[in-house]
Formats: structure tokens, sequence, C-alpha cells
């Protein structure tokens, strides 16, 4: 789920981005969460753990574009369902252990 988020996430920045945009603006919103789901695929044991303290920057912009561009509006709240999947689905492991089933219980 966390590596699906990050590619999602990384596709909507290209597509909200589009070609024409700047290869900075690409690069700085893109490129990102697709290093960490690279990183993700490769078994890497702080992908997830970046992945969400950077979810929290991507919520907070999609906060930020959905209260002040409402021609940016879809992609903004897009960006904020995307950002909370991936703090959810890189929690998910250690949320399994804190609550999951006690061994002999």
């Amino acid at each position: 789920m966390l590596l699906g988020s990050l590619l999602a996430l990384a596709a909507l920045y290209a597509a909200w981005f589009g070609v024409a945009a700047d290869w900075v603006a690409l690069a700085v919103f893109a490129l990102p969460p697709a290093w960490l789901a690279l990183g993700v695929w490769r078994g890497g044991a702080r992908a997830g753990f970046w992945s969400a303290v950077l979810a929290l920057a991507w919520f907070s912009h999609g906060v930020m574009v959905a209260w002040s561009r409402p021609p940016e509006r879809l992609y903004a709240w897009a960006e904020l369902l995307l950002a909370v999947a991936v703090v959810f689905s890189a929690s998910l492991p250690g949320l399994r252990l804190r609550f999951g089933a006690k061994p002999g219980a």
C-alpha cells in the first residue's frame, strides 16, 4: 500500500505540473516520492519513516493549495488523501506490532 501511494503521489505531481512545467518543480515535488518508492520496493528500513515525515509536508502543501487556489483544488485534495494514505501505510507495521494479538494470549 505504501509503494502504491508513493507512486500515485509522484504521478499526481507529474500530471499536476505537467510536461510543460519547469523541471525544478518536477524535481522538487515528483522526485522525492519516486525515490522513496524505490527505497520501499528495495526493502529499505528507513524509506517508510522518511515517507511519513515528508507526507506531513505534502499534507500541509495540499491544505495550503486547497484553500488558496480554487482552480487547483482537486489536485490538492488528491494530494491530501495520498499524504494521509502514506502516513497510515508507513505506520501500519508498527501499529500491527503494537496492537496485534499478543503471543500466548
